[in-house]
């Protein structure tokens, strides 16, 4: 192997001579060949290295990994198994990936390539670009991306990042991962389901194929754990931090952080102190709130200390990275300070460089999924010790930073958990379950997790699969259950469609599945803008519900990008009604991908028929067949819906269409709910009961709780309940046996 190994970047290589151009003279021949002849050929494309690869490959030996290279390449010679210790921006991401990538080109590939998988997916698409630049090949060649409903990739690619999900989808037709001779788990310490159930099934891919890598980038608490958990005898490469960062906490100001925040930023502003300032948040809701504070005080502050401009972050879309500025694009713009807002889990999207300053709320905003009323809550706790120290570290690649935490010293000790919980004990379960009742089919089903989720919730996944006819008696994944699968959606959404086929709307139930699955296509409001953009809004409004006017908006933006002759004119017509551009781009990008799924296993494709009765009917049976677990019903004609399932109220959305038209109906379908300071149920369609009863299984009938609601369904279907008829319409407030709160029942 070390006679075939081709030499790394960094080291002396073969220089490779050009011949001259045919029917040149011998005078340009020879000054060709002098030109030519000490050209240092790229491995990877067979061509001379460019002058940016020797700029760039400056600045990446500076990184604190570049000092533990050849430590790594002699642990992954002898070791199937390589852990990775280091702190983020210490260079693990993109200079790893490469390296085992040259390992694999050193045994002219036998095994495979290289992926590199990320919990975000806009850094797989970041580093792509990164490592392809600082590698001096082409995107989409050699190095590429894949990512949910978006692949650059081609045969010849050497190098890919991908989500995690992708690469645990990648399983369903290729177990083994045959096509890979290194597999490189990043962002592990974000515990995301995917990673976890990666880490658990690649125990057994290891067994089966003694020739597989995998690395495994962790930051430094999580070590210990993925130690134990794959075997004492794996090498751990630990990668010291580059530069310290000073730290001064601000105990007792958590409980108006927010005020903080902007009273700091003014600060630090004031104080002529070159650099950009990034914020860590507790939620989306403060990111808003923080925006509109700190662009209003920023206006007042002396225009003599630069502009202050301020950039909202959010995790969860699809948006780029913060960068770090390039002295060229702001050399025209006088003094700019940046100021980022963000939240968990926002960490791998800022890049340092020109962050100086670091404010630190200390909590975070987390959703928990309760699987007995089958709903997410939004749960306000601090972050954990390992998130700090990530955040710290994001400082660390600058030559000088100041980390301000908005919580005392005695508070991390005491109140933050040393790791981050996994995703997997706080979320619904039921697309992985359907996973790995999809694998075991390969013979992989035995899956020994780091962290076992609660029976409770995986007991509700494998209940709610069998309602939606995923499961046969024996408990396997059916032939519906396999189809499901296949469509990288929620189950339910996946049932939707496929019900689709046989009420003959399967273009609508595309554009439906493209709309909830794409991050919302409403803007978050400047203050003062609501009048203007709900105006604009109520053009789209359809009255029988949301989901057909999220039909409606789809159509006018793609008429728009039929009809109009630039993207500068899709985007102002989006900007001018109050649409995000981007989230319009993702659906249609989620909707073609879902199209060709549908092409490829052969289902049926009636031609779109919107806005006729049979399609509008056909439309509510599709969603029912895929929702019939999230209905409601307005127990008082005030829009205080009961769920069918459990006791909980809400109130439609405000930016809901009955909302904005103020038309209640009194049963509606609703694609999301969550329990937090206002109960609302979003995304919603009116349905009725006899719908309900033609469509929903007659066994999950019979399991809902007694109500005012299901006597009603009961007589709709001529079975009356026992249930006396003087206790019918009776509507009281009484305490829920699950929880402590006031809920209003229908006895």
């Amino acid at each position: 192997m070390e006679e075939e190994a081709l030499p790394f970047p960094d080291s002396p290589s073969e220089k490779c001579s050009c011949p001259g151009s045919l029917g040149s003279s011998d005078d340009e021949d020879v000054e060709g060949l002098l030109a030519c002849e000490d050209l240092e050929l790229n491995p990877f494309d067979g061509l001379p290295y460019s002058s940016r690869y020797y700029k760039l490959l400056k600045e990446r030996e500076a990184l604190p990994i570049w000092t533990e290279k050849y430590a790594f390449m002699e642990q992954l010679l002898q070791n199937q198994v390589v852990i990775i210790s280091g702190g983020a921006r210490c260079g693990k991401s993109s200079q790893v990936p490469q390296w085992c990538a040259e390992y694999c080109l050193s045994v002219h590939y036998q095994h495979g390539g290289v992926v590199c998988t990320q919990v975000h997916q806009q850094t797989a698409v970041q580093l792509a670009l990164r490592v392809a630049d600082e590698m001096d090949v082409n995107i989409g060649h050699e190095v590429g991306y894949v990512i949910p409903f978006e692949t650059c990739c081609a045969s010849e690619t050497i190098l890919r990042y991908c989500t995690d999900d992708m690469l645990q989808r990648e399983m369903m037709s290729n177990p083994f991962l045959s096509s890979y001779g290194v597999v490189i788990l990043d962002d592990v310490h974000e515990r995301s389901i995917a990673t976890d159930v990666l880490l658990a099934l690649l125990k057994d891919v290891l067994l089966a194929r003694p020739e597989l890598k995998l690395i495994i980038n962790a930051s430094p608490p999580l070590v210990s754990k993925l130690s134990s958990y794959y075997g004492s005898g794996v090498p751990v490469v630990e990668v010291a931090s580059e530069h310290p960062v000073e730290v001064v906490h601000l105990g007792g100001a958590q409980r108006e952080a927010l005020e903080a925040v902007v009273r700091l930023i003014c600060e630090l502003h004031r104080s002529g102190e070159k650099g950009d300032i990034a914020v860590f948040l507790a939620c989306e809701q403060d990111i808003e709130k923080a925006y509109e504070t700190v662009c209003q005080e920023g206006s007042n502050l002396n225009p003599d200390l630069g502009e202050l401009v301020v950039v909202p972050l959010y995790p969860k879309e699809k948006c780029a990275l913060f960068k770090p500025h390039d002295e060229t694009d702001t050399r025209g713009q006088g003094r700019q300070r940046r100021v980022v807002l963000t939240a968990s889990p926002g960490e791998s999207l800022i890049c340092g460089g020109t962050v100086r300053f670091l404010i630190d709320v200390g909590v975070e905003s987390r959703r928990v999924y309760n699987p007995r009323i089958r709903a997410s809550s939004r749960v306000t706790q601090p972050i954990s010790q390992s998130q700090a120290e990530i955040r710290k570290q994001i400082l660390g690649a600058a030559s000088s930073g100041k980390l301000f935490r908005l919580y005392s010293e005695e508070f991390a000790s005491k109140d933050m958990q040393l790791l981050k919980p996994a995703e997997m004990q706080e979320a619904n379960l039921t697309s992985m379950v359907l996973f790995m009742k999809r694998i075991d089919i390969a013979g992989l089903g035995h899956c020994d997790l780091m962290n076992r989720p609660a029976p409770e919730s995986l007991m509700q996944a494998l209940e709610d699969l069998d309602y939606l006819a995923a499961l046969d008696n024996d408990g396997n994944l059916s032939e519906f259950g396999i189809i499901m699968s296949e469509f990288p959606l929620d189950p339910q959404l996946s049932k939707s469609i496929l019900a689709s086929c046989e009420f003959d709307c399967v273009d609508e139930m595309l554009t439906i599945a493209a709309m909830v699955t794409a991050p919302s296509c409403f803007l978050h409001l400047p203050h003062g803008a609501e009048e203007a953009a709900l105006t604009c809004w109520k053009t789209f409004l359809h009255p029988e519900g949301d989901h057909f006017t999220l039909i409606n908006i789809y159509k006018a933006y793609h008429d728009t990008t039929l009809n109009s002759t630039s993207e500068r004119c899709v985007e102002q017509w989006c900007q001018d009604r109050f649409l995000s551009c981007t989230a319009l781009r993702t659906a249609d990008v989620i909707r073609a991908e879902l199209l060709e799924i549908i092409k490829r296993i052969e289902l049926p494709y009636a031609d779109p028929a919107f806005g006729s009765k049979e399609n509008t009917l056909n439309l509510k049976k599709a969603l029912l067949s895929g929702y019939f677990m999230q209905i409601a019903r307005d127990v008082d004609g005030a829009g205080n819906y009961l769920m069918l399932t459990h006791r909980h109220v809400a109130q439609l959305h405000p930016l809901s269409g009955y909302s904005v038209s103020r038309r209640l109906p009194e049963w509606v379908l609703f694609h999301e709910f969550s329990v937090s300071d206002n109960n609302y149920i979003s995304i919603a369609s009116e349905t009725s009961p006899e719908l309900f009863m033609q469509l929903a299984p007659q066994y999950y009938f019979s399991n809902l709780p007694p109500s005012e609601s299901k006597d009603i369904l009961q007589r709709v279907t001529g079975h009356p309940s026992p249930v006396s008829t003087a206790k019918q319409g009776q509507h009281t407030c009484e305490k829920s046996p699950e929880t402590p709160e006031q809920r209003c029942a229908v006895q």
